[in-house]
């Protein structure tokens, strides 16, 4: 699903996406919950304490 696919589903900018992915911005709890259920996911998949892995870092470890 592209940034722009997603931002459509969840009603925010495409911006909005690209700076959950970096990291520069924290969901509020109802965009979460929006983003959760374009995915089909509880919400606790999207809302986490612990930074979740970068996908660069996940690649590696799948490759080894």
């Amino acid at each position: 699903m592209s940034r722009r696919e997603l931002a459509e589903a969840a009603g925010v900018n495409p911006q909005t996406i690209g700076y959950l992915e970096r990291g520069d911005y924290s969901p509020s709890l109802e965009l979460g919950m929006k983003i959760a259920q374009v995915f089909e996911v509880p919400v606790e998949l999207v809302f986490s304490f612990a930074p979740f892995e970068s996908v660069a870092s996940a690649l590696r470890r799948a490759a080894e």
